[in-house]
């Protein structure tokens, strides 16, 4: 019997395109037993019970938002909204840190490459090659974006490249950078060079900052918010910080996952960046998250901090020992009821989460387009104490767009393409949902019980709450519906939760004013029909 012919998964560019030339093996687009399979022969990691790949990042075990930067060079100067997000490095730093994570790479016993798709359209998809020394990283990359068919290997013609080296540590004084730590984007070159970190999230998030970049230039809004469908064809958009419930609520047995994090809306409508999840799993439970935690019971799925239990191997979910940012990355289909193509048409329901740990803010509110305009600017959501070093009582965080760390652009430009595609879709529902506290702060009241979230959402999607009659909260002007199936009367109203109605107003009070001060930023970029849509009350 003839034996099946196996195509190259060898590009034909070679590394030569990436400047490469290297003296060790070079593994070419391994698929996953092969990579888990060399991640344990070089010691990376361990396999938890029911097959999962466990890596450990420590002393980064998050981003390092301070050791990113962009190079600033003539194309896209005058586009970059400069600054604490956007750190300046010059094209010479630049050239002296590329030469120098080229030798590295270089000089090293094994390149791990992939070859993979951002954008799940292949009209504004990029074809990014990713170079990395360790195994367990290609897995997760790609775990996370979307793989070619082994036929397209051959051909693939890489037009970003991801030079990987977690090891090498960068001379603040040769090539500009804060430390040894680097994260730098050179948009011209379609070149990002990461270092001095093993944490995998900076090989996703510096991809999304690139899209975030190159896809208001071809008219597409990019987003950092996770996306489903119903069965009907409506889709829905879920926009969040980490820890509000993006990827648990979009999760959804009745509906299809196109995505858990970012996503484009163009004139044909939503798609996604990735192939893949990147879950919170601190704390996950198969009663209140099935289809992730199923997830991590799998092959090929790789966590990332977790602690296993020394003798039977499985995952410690409740445990914080290395880090409370302890995640999950495995293939979209993973998810049972996934959407394969990664697209969908225009939403019919926008979801603003936000984990208020102030306990003011109501469950559930229908947004008015100018209101819309201003959450979406505010991107509220609050840390809580015990989660960073120091944080003692809650503490408002406002990152504009949901993600503006991410964004390269100023948040006006992604805010304004939000609005204009309402305008164009005005059958678009917008929602802000409260997944945080209840009943008081953080420490008096309760987190919001999940099934009262997946019931409001669920009536807010299926059109329910659309001509429900609703109450408007006096101090943030919010509609709120009131009679909601599966949850109890008191919850839709927040104030009532409260035992003392007096510190209700004096924390709504002090939160409101704090919305007020975050919006001044951004002066004259917000219209005052923008600003009047914004909380009530004044300090």
């Amino acid at each position: 019997m003839a034996t099946a012919t196996v195509p190259s998964r060898e590009s034909s560019t070679g590394l030569s395109a990436q400047g490469l030339a290297p003296k060790g093996h070079i593994h070419w687009n391994l698929v996953a037993p092969q990579l888990v399979q060399e991640a344990l022969r070089r010691s990376e990691g361990h396999l938890a019970d029911m097959g999962p790949f466990c890596a450990v990042t420590a002393p980064h075990t998050g981003r390092s938002p301070k050791d990113k930067f962009v190079v600033v060079e003539p194309s896209s100067e005058k586009d970059v909204d400069w600054g604490a997000v956007n750190q300046k490095l010059d094209e010479k730093h630049f050239d002296a840190l590329l030469t120098d994570v080229r030798a590295y790479l270089d000089g090293l016993d094994d390149l791990f490459i992939q070859d993979l798709y951002c954008g799940a359209d292949p009209k504004y998809r990029l074809s990014c090659r990713y170079v990395t020394p360790n195994a367990w990283h290609a897995a997760f990359v790609r775990n996370m974006f979307i793989r070619p068919d082994a036929p397209e290997l051959a051909g693939f013609k890489p037009n970003f490249s991801i030079l990987h080296a977690p090891e090498f540590q960068a001379d603040p004084a040769r090539h500009g950078t804060r430390t040894g730590t680097f994260i730098v984007l050179h948009l011209a070159k379609r070149m990002i060079l990461i270092g001095g970190t093993r944490y995998a999230g900076e090989l996703k998030k510096s991809m999304f900052t690139v899209m975030n970049y190159m896809l208001p230039k071809q008219g597409v809004l990019s987003m950092h918010c996770s996306a489903n469908v119903g069965p009907a064809g409506d889709t829905a958009l879920f926009f969040g910080l980490s820890g509000t419930g993006k990827t648990t609520l979009s999760a959804d047995p009745e509906r299809g996952l196109i995505g858990d994090d970012e996503h484009g809306w163009s004139d044909d409508g939503v798609f996604n960046f990735e192939g893949g999840c990147y879950a919170k799993v601190i704390n996950l439970s198969p009663e209140n998250e099935p289809d992730i935690f199923q997830t991590t019971q799998m092959f090929g799925t790789v966590l990332e901090n977790v602690e296993l239990d020394p003798h039977t191997r499985k995952v410690l979910f409740e445990s914080q020992k290395i880090t409370e940012n302890t995640r999950a990355s495995y293939p979209l289909h993973y998810i049972a009821n996934h959407v394969p193509g990664g697209r969908a048409g225009h939403p019919k329901n926008v979801v603003f989460l936000t984990a208020d740990a102030f306990g003011v803010l109501p469950p559930i509110a229908k947004l008015s387009r100018e209101q819309a305009m201003y959450y979406f600017l505010s991107g509220y959501t609050a840390k809580v104490a015990g989660t960073e070093r120091g944080v003692t009582e809650p503490q408002a965080t406002f990152s504009a767009c949901f993600g503006a760390v991410f964004l390269v652009w100023h948040p006006t430009k992604y805010a304004e393409m939000l609005g204009n595609l309402l305008d164009k879709h005005k059958d678009a529902r917008v929602w802000l949902v409260n997944t945080g506290w209840s009943g008081g702060p953080y420490g008096v009241g309760s987190r919001m019980k999940i099934s009262h979230t997946r019931a409001m959402v669920r009536a807010a999607l299926d059109g329910s709450l659309a001509s429900a009659p609703v109450k408007v909260d006096p101090v943030f002007g919010l509609a709120v519906p009131q009679g909601i199936p599966g949850v109890p009367a008191e919850v839709l109203d927040a104030r009532s939760t409260w035992k003392d109605g007096a510190a209700y107003d004096a924390q709504a009070a002090k939160l409101a004013n704090m919305f007020h001060e975050n919006i001044r930023k951004f002066g004259s970029g917000v219209s005052a029909a923008i600003l009047a849509a914004g909380p009530k009350a004044r300090g």
